[in-house]
Formats: C-alpha cells, sequence, structure tokens
C-alpha cells in the first residue's frame, strides 16, 4: 500500500499466520509465520521455507525476526508449549502460555549462507519482539510473560536465560503491560508496543499453579483477559524511556508495534481492522 493506505494489494499469502518481518539486502521479505516457521517471501512473492524444526521438534510459534547486515536472520520462537496451529490462533495459544509460564520460548539465527540453525537463547516466558543494537553485537528481546526486556550477546550459544550470565542482562523489567514487537526508529529510539495492560487477576495468580491450571479449563470468556488499551512506548538502549502513548479509552487497543517515518507513526494492533497513524513527534 502507498503511505497513505491507498492502493492496497495482495503481496503475498503464506496460508499462515505472518507476525514479524524483516527485508534481506536481496530484497526478499523475510517472515516469521507463527503457522509455517521462517519463511522467504522473494519480490515476485514466492515462498521458501527456511526453517520450521530444531533438533526434530517443530517450530510452532515464530514470532518476530530481524535480519542483520551480514545476513544472519534472528527469530523467536514464542512457544514449544503452544502452537496457534492447535489452539485457536495467536491469542489463544498466547494466553494459555502466560498462564502455564513454562518458559520455553526461544531465540535463533539463521544462517543463510550455510542454511544453518543455531538456538542463541532459551528459557523465555514467551519471547516475541527482537530487535539489533546499533553495532549489532547484541539483540533486544522482549519476554511477554515476564513484562521484561532483554538484551543479550548475539553470538551466545543457547543461552539458558533461567540462569544468571554476562551474556544476558535485562534492560526493562516490570513493565506495565504484555510488551510485544521491538521495532527501530529514528534517532536511535526504539518502539514497544503494549498487546495488553497486565492484569491484576493474572498477577495474583503467579505464585499459584493450581489456580492457574483451573483458570486453564474454564470457558474463554471466563479467561482473566486484560481491557482494550492502547499504550506504546519508545527507549534508548541504554533502557531511558523517551516516548509514552497511551490510549485509556480503548479506541484502538492491543498496540503490538510501531513503525516510525519521519512523517507518521505507523500504529499496528493485533485485532484491529485499521492501521492507525499519528503525525511524528519530535523530543
Amino acid at each position: 500500500m502507498a503511505a497513505d493506505g491507498s492502493g492496497r494489494e495482495v503481496f503475498a499469502n503464506t496460508a499462515g499466520r505472518v507476525l514479524g518481518f524483516d527485508f534481506d539486502a536481496a530484497g526478499n521479505l523475510i517472515a516469521a509465520d507463527a503457522i509455517k516457521g521462517l519463511l522467504s517471501i522473494s519480490p515476485a512473492g514466492e515462498t521458501t521455507v527456511l526453517a520450521d524444526a530444531f533438533e526434530g521438534q517443530p517450530i510452532r510459534f515464530a514470532d518476530a525476526v530481524v535480519v542483520a547486515d551480514d545476513g544472519r536472520i534472528f527469530f523467536s520462537d514464542a512457544s514449544t508449549r503452544f502452537g496457534p496451529a492447535d489452539w485457536g490462533g495467536t491469542f489463544e495459544a498466547s494466553l494459555l502460555d502466560f498462564l502455564e509460564m513454562s518458559a520455553t520460548g526461544r531465540v535463533f539465527e539463521y544462517n543463510p549462507t550455510g542454511r544453518t540453525l543455531r538456538r542463541v537463547a532459551h528459557g523465555l516466558a514467551f519471547a516475541n519482539g527482537l530487535a539489533l543494537s546499533a553495532d549489532q553485537q547484541s539483540l533486544l528481546v522482549a519476554e511477554t510473560g515476564r513484562y521484561r526486556v532483554w538484551r543479550i550477546d548475539a553470538d551466545a550459544q543457547s543461552l539458558d536465560l533461567r540462569e544468571a550470565s554476562p551474556k544476558a542482562q535485562v534492560l526493562l523489567d516490570n513493565l506495565p503491560g504484555f510488551p510485544d514487537n521491538l521495532m527501530r526508529g529514528l534517532d536511535g529510539r526504539i518502539w514497544l508496543g503494549f498487546a495488553k495492560p497486565r492484569s491484576a487477576a493474572v498477577d495474583a495468580m503467579a505464585p499459584y499453579p493450581f489456580a492457574r491450571k483451573l483458570v486453564l479449563r474454564l470457558p474463554r470468556v471466563l479467561w482473566p483477559v486484560p481491557p482494550a488499551y492502547g499504550h506504546v512506548i519508545a527507549f534508548t538502549e541504554d533502557g531511558r524511556i523517551v516516548a509514552d502513548l497511551q490510549d485509556p479509552s480503548g479506541a484502538y487497543a492491543e498496540t503490538t508495534a510501531v513503525t516510525e517515518t519521519p512523517e507518521r507513526l505507523y500504529i499496528q494492533s493485533l485485532h484491529a481492522h485499521t492501521l492507525g497513524w499519528l503525525p511524528a513527534r519530535r523530543p
């Protein structure tokens, strides 16, 4: 589509559920498809599966992706327990993962030169958004289920984030909502969208596995889903918040990401039928 939303046309149809995407140097769209895995879509719209399994086990919930300058592709696999294909969709699978809190999310590196897949880190409670640091030596990773953002060495090898390591530090912690996508903006800003505000009911159940187990067995209408609320922030690589935009009315809710251009902030939403935008703001 054009920058004003006109001229929309279908570029490709993966027959899956594309969540995050980036472009490589050849102009291929590299997509994290929650159903199909890691995909490459050529400028002509032809789709190739790059990775859909690791060590014989399926990649159930490919979520976010970022392409490094040297061609390496980093992507997150939100959960090995709850895949959208088996649990009714991305929203339903994510809620189940938050309640169980088994922390099976992973981050991978795919090297297109050798077509190899390397596990960078695991032990994340729903591995979500990804962004590379300016020097491309670190990955910023949104851990949705624990309301935080990590900084992880991009060269880490199968790092278990449930254990302390000098190769990983929590950059933002105790966030006010469920952090979703991370998108690099202008002037060093990194934008983060909160898909939902935190739920007091979910937080209260955190120490009680039996209560969470009971909730998982309730009809969906009784699940403790937080109210509609729009919320995005921008921060710098040292963790300083430089923008905080909120819509308590929830008129444009489930704000998952921001794409920043010199003219506009494009606001994405998990379920909205429109792409929102605001005039660009400068500090």
